[in-house]
């Protein structure tokens, strides 16, 4: 249909009015009234229509294919957005016909005509975002990344772009104005000052891999303690190990200190870290009659043989006197416990041989001597790490009094009663 039939059809009401006698401006206004509200039922029933067979099609669509992206754009409402741009073109048609009489109307409504456009361009983009979002959410490689935050980075872009745009089309300026945009630019740095910190953050928190969707992450500050679940433009969500939900946010991973776990579970052990105070006037030099009863325990016999045979040729070939036992080299009970929860350790199957594992002793202390179990369990389980490091405590504690040392304790009032 060319343009000179549409204009005929608008205006053969307003020359029916004229011709039966009617004052122009009236007859001018009714026929432009009645135009209007044919073309809403036309544009209305033109949107139904065009809405049911386009997502009606996009199911059908989506339904023959193999990949389910297409079925995260009918979830996103990717076709009821496609279907709004027919009757809005609709009505940008017809829109220099219908208000010819009226130039101030015609311009408002081709203004709010082109605003609804470039909305109705961001929410298709933003559908076809979250889309992928979703998508991308369903492949394992993807689990981790904070994709949420990459969807808002891109929607500021994208509002920023359509605010612009908006205003372009409200004023008439053009967008590339250093004057506008210095405005606008200094607008938009105080009212979302927040958000472009959080952009900020977002972008290196994912550049330099700080944190990852299902890291275990303690955060003393905010009291979070759990695996991270959300990473957003503004916060990060982290549901703790009771339950409860902690919001961090996102400027805060890169201006504070937290602890992020992950190395301990992308390593192949768990640090057992334990240490136990022995009382400083139970540790002794060993006379050869303790040394001898100390060799009944099997996984030290060795040693103490060993040891001792190095220590009789060293205090022989310096003839020590050993009529008193301080004299030369000697053993000591604290010595042999030592070496005794080493050989524990490396013959405990829990333990991991090839990482790092030691018995050491710490600084003194007025609390006694403190020996330091330092090792790794094979199981990074929380419950079974538990389990393994409290077998290993309950055993040192028990193993103590078999080489006459002592464990350091406050008194207590049942101490004090004996007394």
């Amino acid at each position: 249909m060319n343009t000179e039939s549409i204009s005929f059809y608008f205006n053969w009401l307003n020359e029916y009015f004229v011709a039966k006698g009617m004052n122009d401006v009236l007859a001018l206004g009714l026929s432009t009234l009645i135009n209007c509200l044919i073309v809403v039922i036309l544009v209305a029933l033109f949107d139904v229509i065009a809405k049911k067979v386009i997502v009606k099609a996009f199911r059908i669509f989506s339904a023959r294919t193999k990949t389910n992206f297409d079925n995260f754009l009918v979830e996103s409402n990717f076709p009821k957005y496609v279907a709004h741009i027919l009757p809005l073109g609709l009505i940008w048609y017809f829109e220099p016909f219908l208000f010819d009489g009226y130039p101030f109307i015609s311009k408002v409504l081709k203004i709010l005509i082109d605003i609804y456009f470039v909305l109705l361009s961001v929410w298709i983009f933003r559908s076809v975002l979250r889309s992928t979002m979703n998508y991308l959410n369903t492949k394992e490689k993807y689990g981790d990344k904070p994709l949420k935050s990459y969807v808002q980075i891109l929607m500021i872009f994208a509002w920023g772009i359509g605010i612009f745009f908006i205003i372009n089309i409200i004023t008439g300026y053009s967008i590339a104005s250093v004057t506008t945009l210095g405005a606008a630019s200094a607008a938009l740095l105080l009212i979302f000052k927040d958000t472009i910190l959080g952009f900020v953050a977002s972008i290196q928190v994912s550049v330099n891999d700080i944190v990852r969707i299902g890291d275990w992450i303690t955060f003393s500050k905010y009291g979070a303690d759990g695996n991270v679940t959300e990473i957003n433009l503004a916060s990060v969500r982290v549901q703790n190990f009771d339950k409860t939900i902690t919001t961090i946010p996102t400027y805060s991973l890169i201006s504070d200190s937290f602890q992020n776990w992950r190395g301990m579970t992308e390593s192949s052990g768990r640090r057992i870290k334990r240490a136990i105070y022995i009382k400083t006037s139970s540790i002794k030099f060993l006379s050869e009659k303790e040394i001898e009863e100390f060799k009944n325990i099997e996984l030290v016999k060795n040693y103490i043989e060993h040891r001792q045979k190095d220590i009789d040729e060293s205090n022989s070939v310096n003839e020590v006197d050993k009529s008193l036992l301080l004299n030369g080299r000697n053993q000591t009970n604290l010595g042999i416990f030592r070496k005794y929860l080493d050989a524990y350790l490396q013959g405990h199957p829990a333990i991991h041989k090839e990482m790092l594992l030691m018995v050491r002793y710490l600084s003194p202390t007025e609390k006694g001597i403190p020996v330091e179990i330092y090792c790794f369990s094979k199981d990074k389980r929380w419950e079974n790490y538990e389990h393994i490091q409290a077998e290993i405590l309950d055993h040192t504690i028990a193993a103590v009094s078999y080489f006459d040392l002592e464990l350091f304790e406050l008194p207590t009032g049942k101490d004090f009663s004996h007394l």
